[in-house]
């Protein structure tokens, strides 16, 4: 068999499904061993476009996505989606090329080292030089992507090499069984837990990987402990559920801070530093913190956890249910009630009416009522992805998608192909801003060549608005984030598929509507007014938790 035969078939024993990459001379092989499989090629029109998609399809499945590109520039170009996957923890096997050994040792053409390149953004990578290791390197890279917490791996394989013949069998995948949690710090955490009188949960990216929302939803239902979500933790618990307060993830003091202000103490759920830093929810060092992760805590000065539960995630939950149930232990919902209240009352204020701007908060209420509780939306990363952070409610783990540990613009437009591809028959929406849709806006191609419909929101300012929001609070003024812009109507129309420029609000209810229930791939272009981002940052320059007595 050839040994790019046999990479195929490594491939298929691990039941990949897809492969998102770009062909390349250096590839050939590989291409035509996945001609004859079962597992589709989904060309790209940009090697970043392939890895999110990979990145996102992870993300989505918990199976490692796939994405393949050449050597030199194709390899670097997946940098980013690669580097977003390790961060956002999200299980990506990445594949590329290489030249022929005979000339890797010389300055030659496209020649670089990619292994070492893609060292600090990968869990492990390796060069495939030895065909009899072949086997064991495939296992390896889905193993250790797919093994909490999950990321990027990388294997390359040389040209050369993809050419020779090895008589090996793929070595099959086995269950593994994440370890159960010590008792002893079990114990320690109910103990905490009985003498602390407003405990508070903060639910994050690992809160919605492995069975662990459905523990956690369990134990809130019956302790009554409140439940504040990372931007990537969205969708842990509901967020019709009494005990949610919301998400937390500007970097200002909002509504929420002031339940987290006021607990005594903070049990983090699948929280990872990276997602939100510690310093902005416990500025003064001095929470009691119960960490809950499959990993160790990150040694870092504002969060230095009283007791690590350090085990599957939602194993440590199942203990924690059974401990506080035989102990009886529940806590009164008096406490914050008022500031759930006050919380929706706010999220409620957006709602556009005739004849206002529009606005990404007023939208985003539209968009929430024309989905159902387990369709997904996936953000871009812009002023936009603050606001659906902040506003937009969620009720099922894996129903939002914001990238927020690499936080990399360009995702989502190529996310909806791979959450399409992962879960047809769920509704889609993919929401970005003028800058970000830029980025990969020729992987609408890709999209309506596969096959898959779903719905691209873009929202025009014709700024880089995160940047010139920021600037203008740091400096009341902004430099360098001015855009212009195409017809993005007739832009999308280009590439045969149906797009919407609404003006007044009848019609952007109108257009949404057909748009999101239609599932057909298609683009709504909204104009928006920044004029609601300097009102919130006026707003929270203020210290809200004094003017609200709870």
């Amino acid at each position: 068999m050839k040994l790019s035969d046999l990479v195929i078939k490594c491939l298929e024993t691990e039941g990949v499904e897809y492969v998102f990459g770009l062909p390349g001379e250096e590839n050939e092989d590989l291409l035509f061993s996945l001609q004859n499989s079962p597992i589709k090629f989904i060309p790209a029109r940009h090697e970043q476009g392939a890895s999110f998609m990979a990145d996102v399809y992870g993300r989505l499945t918990g199976k490692a996505g796939v994405c393949l590109a050449t050597l030199g520039p194709g390899a670097t170009n997946l940098i980013t989606g690669i580097a977003d996957a390790q961060l956002d923890k999200a299980p990506l096997v990445a594949i590329t090329s290489q030249a022929s050994s005979a000339r890797t040792h010389l300055e030659s053409h496209q020649n670089i080292d990619i292994v070492n390149m893609f060292k600090p953004i990968t869990k492990w990578n390796t060069s495939i030089s030895n065909p009899q290791t072949v086997t064991e390197v495939i296992r390896k890279a889905f193993k250790l992507a797919e093994m909490e917490k999950p990321g990027a791996t990388h294997f390359e394989l040389p040209e050369d090499v993809a050419k020779l013949e090895c008589h090996l069998k793929p070595v099959p995948a086995r269950r593994l069984r994440r370890a159960s949690p010590d008792y002893k710090a079990v114990n320690q955490a109910v103990e905490l837990l009985k003498q602390a009188r407003h405990p508070l949960i903060i639910a994050g990216n690992g809160a919605i990987r492995k069975m662990a929302s459905k523990h956690l939803r369990q134990l809130v239902a019956f302790t009554h402990i409140p439940v504040v979500s990372t931007f990537m933790g969205k969708g842990a618990i509901s967020d019709l559920d009494e005990h949610s307060l919301f998400a937390v993830g500007l970097q200002v003091r909002d509504y929420v801070m002031c339940g987290i202000d006021r607990a005594d103490l903070v049990m983090t759920v699948g929280y990872d530093v990276a997602e939100y830093s510690p310093e902005f929810w416990n500025p003064g060092k001095n929470k009691k913190i119960v960490h809950i992760d499959f990993l160790p805590a990150e040694v870092y000065d504002y969060y230095q956890p009283d007791v690590e539960i350090v085990a599957d995630v939602s194993g440590s939950l199942w203990e924690l249910n059974n401990a506080v149930r035989k102990d009886n232990i529940t806590f009164q919902t008096d406490w914050f009630r008022k500031l759930r209240q006050i919380i929706i009352n706010d999220l409620e204020s957006y709602r556009l009416k005739e004849g206002d701007d529009f606005t990404v908060p007023g939208t985003v209420h539209l968009i929430r009522e024309f989905m159902r509780p387990g369709d997904i939306l996936i953000s871009d990363v812009g002023s936009h992805k603050l606001w659906i952070g902040r506003n937009y409610p969620v009720y099922e783990p894996h129903s939002v998608i914001i990238s927020n540990g690499f936080a990399s613009m360009g995702i989502a437009l190529p996310g909806g192909i791979a959450a399409k591809l992962a879960l047809p028959h769920k509704q889609v929406v993919t929401v970005m801003g003028d800058g970000g849709f830029l980025m990969n806006s020729q992987e609408i191609e890709t999209a309506r060549r596969t096959g898959v419909g779903y719905t691209i929101i873009v929202f025009n300012d014709n700024d880089y608005g995160l940047i010139s929001w920021k600037q203008h609070s740091h400096t009341k003024k902004t430099f360098g984030t001015g855009l212009t812009n195409p017809d993005f109507k007739k832009y999308a129309e280009s590439f045969g598929i149906k797009a919407y420029a609404p003006r007044q609000l009848s019609e952007l209810r109108e257009n949404l509507k057909q748009a999101i229930t239609s599932q057909e791939l298609c683009l709504v272009e909204i104009p928006i007014h920044p004029r609601v981002n300097y009102e919130l940052s006026r707003k929270l320059e203020n210290d809200l938790c004094k003017q609200i007595d709870f």
